[in-house]
């Protein structure tokens, strides 16, 4: 074999690396449908524990009342709930919402006051946490945001589940229910449906679940004193590193698709890049702290009695994790491959965008499937998800020559070598290009009517490279050592329930 040869198979190793993620994203898909017949149901039962909610609040008075209105109306015993809002030294009018709930359903909603604010939603909520376990009242505690919408039926579709004893934590589906939401929103409402109502379905068939929805946390009581009576506070993921403990202390973490709970997100590029940075850095560091869990069974004492190691588990979570790795070294490897030998280039970018259009079809209609109510806000948002012009490059995959010699020949224009050449750098990099414009996204935004432009070109990159962008950024300011501070999205109260 010639050096030539050698250079040849590294470059298109390079490009496998990319297909990697894809793979794993489909893996999740054809997992679904196995959810209807592999599940929790079978185990769970009528149950109604005494149940403490608490509520981690700072500044929240746009959206408190509404959420604490809703959590009255819920279809469970009043008897058995209990709400605790955690304020967090706010400064605005949270502490006079919640105080007028309190008088407006006495011994149900109690409002509990920090001194001193400002150390992060981990704090906060350990804050609650020990006055829950103060005493012997309560049997299960459920974590929620404070602008979050419970659906009458969801915390009792959730305590079902913790009638099985080895089950400790149950999590539910956030829906994105902003009355109006925005094309950010819109997008978003799409991802959760990707990221949860399918991820989740995966991951309880696999038995393995990456992380309890930071607004929907139900624990029962042993679950939580088992895991320290507290919640992590030195890490930005503190809801996975306690989705981690549960399962490596050999108790379930089930999620209930049917338990529904509205949230209001980002409507901006900004604020959305802020939130998610905060989610990507945690999950660095979650990565660093559980080194010794991933593909170790059964070698890992550890390991024992939890899937957490399994082979699957490990690789959906890293090919989520070093997707934009991937993704550089895909298309680094094309352009690369390009210059060292054209016709294996052209077959390899062939092959590897086929594999996406498949994974693109097949996941996009899935996702509009499984849920139904997200598809009519969302369906554009879907079916544009990886770009416009991501599906762009797909066609060149699927049609060779397309836009080199069929358009062109359509539209009587005359294309130079040189053009093509350009065009095929492009296609062949564009994984690359889409990632690194999401900054360009961000900068435009933040310019004096920036807002309609940045919104163009979200559909031109895809929300998909934005998202790994955010990873990147996530990878650098942890490498740096930067300040791992917890960022509050700010919540206006759009949700409708």
């Amino acid at each position: 074999m010639t050096w030539h040869d050698v250079l040849v198979v590294v470059l298109i190793m390079a490009v496998a690396a990319g297909i990697i993620p894809v793979l794993a994203g489909l893996v999740q898909y054809v997992l679904v449908p196995v959810h209807a017949v592999r599940n929790h149901l079978g185990k769970a039962g009528p149950y109604l524990p005494r149940v403490v909610v608490v509520v981690p609040a700072w500044n929240e008075g746009a959206v408190l009342g509404a959420s604490l209105e809703r959590l009255m109306r819920l279809q469970y015993p009043p008897d058995r709930l209990r709400v605790y809002v955690v304020d967090d030294a706010s400064t605005d009018d949270t502490p006079e919402v919640v105080l007028g709930k309190a008088e407006q359903y006495p011994g149900r909603i109690v409002h509990l006051r920090r001194a001193q604010g400002g150390q992060g939603k981990a704090h906060t909520l350990n804050h609650g946490i020990e006055q829950a376990l103060a005493d012997d009242w309560m049997q299960a505690l459920l974590i929620m945001d404070a602008d979050v919408i419970y659906r009458p039926d969801s915390l009792r579709r959730m305590t079902r589940h913790l009638a099985d004893p080895e089950v400790g934590a149950v999590t539910a589906f956030i829906r994105e229910g902003s009355g109006k939401p925005g094309t950010v929103s819109r997008f978003i409402g799409y991802e959760y449906v990707t990221a949860q109502a399918a991820a989740r379905r995966a991951q309880n068939v696999l038995g393995a679940m990456a992380c309890l929805a930071g607004g929907a946390q139900l624990h029962s009581r042993a679950n939580l004193e088992a895991v320290g009576g507290r919640i992590d506070t030195s890490t930005l993921a503190e809801d996975t590193f306690t989705t981690f403990l549960t399962q490596l202390d050999e108790r379930r973490v089930v999620f209930e698709p049917a338990a529904v709970v509205l949230a209001e997100e980002p409507d901006s590029v900004d604020a959305l890049w802020k939130q998610r940075l905060r989610w990507a850095r945690g999950n660095v560091q979650i990565t660093r702290r559980f080194s010794d869990v991933w593909f170790r069974r059964p070698f890992s004492a550890r390991g024992a009695g939890h899937r957490l190691s399994g082979l699957t588990f490990g690789a959906i979570w890293f090919s989520i994790y070093l997707l934009p790795v991937a993704m550089t070294a895909a298309a680094l490897g094309l352009v690369l491959l390009y210059f060292v030998d054209r016709e294996v280039a052209r077959h390899t970018f062939e092959a590897f965008w086929w594999v996406a259009v498949i994974t693109y079809v097949f996941i996009t209609v899935c996702t509009l499937l499984l849920d139904r109510e997200t598809a009519r806000r969302s369906w554009l948002q879907g079916l544009l998800f990886p770009g416009i012009g991501s599906l762009v490059v797909m066609l060149a995959a699927w049609v060779p020559g397309l836009w080199e010699e069929r358009v062109p020949d359509l539209l009587g224009i005359e294309v130079s070598s040189l053009s093509i050449e350009v065009m095929t750098l492009i296609f062949y990099s564009w994984s690359l290009i889409a990632m690194l414009g999401a900054w360009v996204i961000r900068a435009v935004e933040r310019l004096p009517a920036g807002r309609w432009p940045s919104r163009v070109l979200l559909y031109v990159l895809g929300f998909g490279p934005m998202l790994c962008a955010i990873t990147i950024d996530a990878y650098v300011k942890q490498w740096r050592g930067a300040s791992a501070q917890w960022d509050k999205t700010v919540k206006t109260g759009r949700v409708v329930g």
